[in-house]
Order: structure tokens, then C-alpha cells, then sequence
């Protein structure tokens, strides 16, 4: 009798497509189901190992299968196209997941929680807040120059846009003042929205100490800290802080060949969004000189002296993402000798 160990999924919205393997790497089954009959199937079917790539529906997948009592990898994606053999389709791709996930030097994402699922979903809806507030900045300048009134840069001027309009001794029409207060009142109502969000994150994440932790590293703020606790579910996925910044992208790509060793930028793999967090919170240290040298000493200073600004920024991002991680893995807060 072939007893299956292993099934592969490919995911859908609407159908899934099952690859079941034997202890040998042998096909053992094939299905195509909708989402109701899969978790009628993976129910009652016996504990084996379920793979499925890494994805934003397959941590909601990765918790039922868990408590069905099967054991669930995930896999990134680009580790499974390697094993895509011939032409492509859903059951090629679930037979490529079920065969990877059998590799020895394979390697594995955890299933993030709901509380982590939820805290992501809020930061991207402030990142669209904050992404409709510069919109709504960048019109109401556009506005005022048509009328040969140039709104200096940032958030101050807005604050007093009808205080800075009366100072440029420029008489505007009154149906320009009208559409320059509705945009002024929904700049107002953004900057709402982004606090909200912003205090639902410090609500849901109040109770996980890595969030207090993370927050004792220099240029970690509260959003750094919920986006690394809602990304990082585990942090002994990764081997060491290098292994993890490089899953972030702040390490060189290399690209090397007949012994020759050549790095190149940093590959800008991984999670973008945290990437950009450490970005600027290496850039905050460096412009306070003092903060700079206080925590990091020498090493910083003459980096900051000897390369251009930018590279200094991302050698101290790179280094601030390994401390993060070795804050999360050992669960006690930053100090000078860590």
C-alpha cells in the first residue's frame, strides 16, 4: 500500500490544486479542489507534512492544517522554481512544492499569527494614508502655483496655509480659496487616519515584549519595532543576524566566477518595507553626531569620515537589522555590549 507523506498546494483564490508524494519523492495523488472541499479533505485526512509557498493566504491555511494536526512548511517562492519541471501549470507547481520541501537545504518561513496578520494589514492601510496625505499636499501646491505662489516643502507651511497665503500680499479667487479649504480639511482628516492607525499598532502590539524590546534600539521607533514583530515570527528562522539582513536586502549581491570575487549594491531582497524602516532609522542616528558615536563609537565615525552618506547609512541599517534580530532571539533589550 503507498502511503503518502507529503502534499504539495498550490493556492488560488477559488481553487487549490493538492500534490501528494510517498516517502520516495513518488506521485501518489492529484486534486483540484475548491476552498470548502479542501478543508473537508485535509481534515480527515491523516497527519502528514502540507507545503505551499509563501504567501499572504497561506498563513490563514498554515494555522487550520496545523490544527488538523498536520505538520506545515512554507516555502518562499523563488526557492521552488528550481524544482518546476518542463512546462508550468498548478499541478506542476504543487509537485515542485511537495519535492522541495523534502530538500535537506531547504529553507522554511514560519506561519505568522492572526494578531501578526492584522498588525501588517494596519500598516498598510497608514502606508495608503500617508501615501494619499502626500498626494493631497502635492495638490493643493500645484494649486497655489498655477496663482504664482510657490508653498515651501512640508507640513509646517500647511498648518498656516491661510496665514502664509496673506503674507504673499497676493489676492486669490474666492473659488480657489473654497477648493483649497476642502483639500486643507482632508489633509486634516489624514493626519487623523494615520494617528488611529498608528495607535491601533502600539494597542495590538502592547502585550509582545519584542515590540518594548525592539524600541531600546537606537532608531527603533514603534514602527519599526510592529513591523519586524509582524514579520519575524520566529526568529530562529534565520541562522544568524547576517543570514537575516540579508533576508531584509542590506547586504552586497555577489556575483562571482572563475575565483574571482565581485559584490556589487545591496540586493534589495526581502521585505521592502522593513528594509526602508532600518534605512531611516541608520539615517536619524547619523545626522546626531553625538547619539552616532555614543552607541556605535569609532567604527561609525570613521565610516561616517571615509565613504559617502548613503553607504554609511546602510552598513549602520545593516548593522541595526542584526541587532534587532539578536533582541528578538535572545529576548533581552539593547545595551553597548550587545
Amino acid at each position: 500500500m503507498v502511503i503518502t507523506t507529503t502534499i504539495g498546494i498550490d493556492l488560488g483564490k477559488s481553487s487549490f490544486h493538492a500534490v501528494g508524494h510517498d516517502s520516495n519523492g513518488r506521485e501518489t495523488f492529484r486534486k483540484k479542489l475548491n476552498r470548502t472541499k479542501l478543508l473537508q479533505f485535509l481534515s480527515a485526512y491523516e497527519p502528514v507534512l502540507i507545503a505551499m509557498e509563501s504567501c499572504g493566504g497561506s498563513h490563514w491555511l498554515a494555522r487550520k492544517c496545523k490544527s488538523y494536526g498536520h505538520v506545515v512548511k512554507l516555502i518562499p517562492a523563488q526557492y521552488v522554481k528550481p524544482y518546476v519541471k518542463t512546462n508550468k501549470n498548478d499541478f506542476i507547481d504543487a509537485d515542485a512544492i511537495a519535492e522541495a520541501s523534502t530538500r535537506p537545504t531547504m529553507r522554511f518561513t514560519s506561519p505568522k499569527s492572526e494578531e501578526a496578520q492584522v498588525a501588517s494589514i494596519i500598516r498598510k492601510v497608514r502606508s495608503s494614508f500617508m501615501k494619499e496625505r502626500t498626494a493631497c499636499m502635492n495638490r493643493m501646491g500645484a494649486m497655489l502655483l498655477e496663482f504664482g505662489l510657490s508653498l515651501p516643502r512640508g507640513h509646517s507651511p500647511l498648518k498656516k496655509l491661510f496665514e502664509w497665503i496673506e503674507l504673499q500680499n497676493e489676492v486669490l479667487p474666492n473659488s480657489l480659496i473654497n477648493e483649497l479649504t476642502e483639500q486643507l480639511e482632508y489633509y486634516r482628516y489624514l493626519n487623523e487616519r494615520i494617528e488611529s492607525q498608528e495607535k491601533k499598532l502600539q494597542l495590538i502590539n502592547k502585550d509582545d515584549i519584542r515590540y518594548s524590546l525592539l524600541q531600546t534600539i537606537p532608531g527603533v521607533g514603534p514602527l519599526t519595532a510592529a513591523c519586524c514583530v509582524a514579520n519575524v515570527a520566529d526568529p530562529k528562522d534565520f541562522s544568524s543576524g547576517r543570514n537575516f539582513a540579508a533576508w531584509v536586502g542590506l547586504v552586497p549581491r555577489q556575483h562571482s566566477t572563475g575565483g574571482k570575487s565581485r559584490m556589487l549594491g545591496i540586493s534589495k531582497r526581502g521585505n521592502s518595507e522593513l528594509r526602508e524602516l532600518f534605512v531611516h532609522a541608520a539615517r536619524s542616528i547619523l545626522r546626531r553626531a553625538e547619539t552616532a558615536e555614543k552607541y556605535f563609537g569609532l567604527w561609525l565615525m570613521n565610516l561616517k569620515r571615509t565613504k559617502p552618506f548613503n553607504v554609511a547609512v546602510v552598513a549602520l541599517a545593516n548593522k541595526i537589522a542584526r541587532i534587532a534580530w539578536s533582541v528578538m532571539l535572545t529576548n533581552k533589550e539593547f545595551s553597548l555590549k550587545i
